[in-house]
């Protein structure tokens, strides 16, 4: 195997680069759903029932948006639909990387969320910023994000994430 260090002794002493190994990256789409002034989290089976915005790993050939779509539907019940792109996370491993996109959504009707337990969740819930603050939620940086986005942080436009271009 090629390690990264005798790559990069191959350019400093200009020989020709060895090919490179693709690198397995597994793609991630989450979602802020927002109602007024609550947050739709749901409770999940897994990470010791902590509450977390809903989200998932995008399937082969789907869209990051798609997976966003999904995600929320199976995870709460609730029908989304996609307003924008908050973050594009990319997390690059010894062997591997991970790709996160955190949209911000809203629902399309008035569904209530799922309250009973599933194989996607626990159950769903549209909750005010103090009600998550009691909650055990999956990561600390969840409330970060939820209070700014509640505070009006700048979202980007969904083409943000365009098809590959051949440039």
């Amino acid at each position: 195997m090629v390690s990264v260090d005798m790559v990069n002794a191959a350019i400093v002493e200009g020989r020709v680069r060895a090919p490179r190994c693709p690198i397995p990256t597994w793609y991630f789409a989450l979602v802020v759903v927002r109602r007024g002034h609550r947050f739709l989290l749901t409770q999940e089976r897994k990470y010791g029932a902590t509450w977390s915005i809903p989200g998932g790993r995008a399937e082969p050939g789907e869209s990051l948006s798609a997976a966003a779509i999904r995600e929320v539907l199976e995870e709460t019940g609730i029908p989304a639909k996609l307003d924008g792109v908050l973050r594009v996370e990319h997390s690059p491993g010894e062997g591997s990387a991970r790709i996160r996109v955190i949209f911000i959504g809203s629902p399309l009707d008035d569904t209530a969320p799922r309250t009973t337990p599933d194989d996607e969740s626990l159950g769903a819930a549209y909750l005010t910023l103090d009600e998550i603050r009691e909650l055990p939620l999956r990561g600390a940086e969840l409330r970060v994000l939820l209070e700014t986005v509640a505070d009006g942080c700048q979202v980007f436009p969904l083409d943000l994430l365009g098809t590959e271009m051949s440039v």
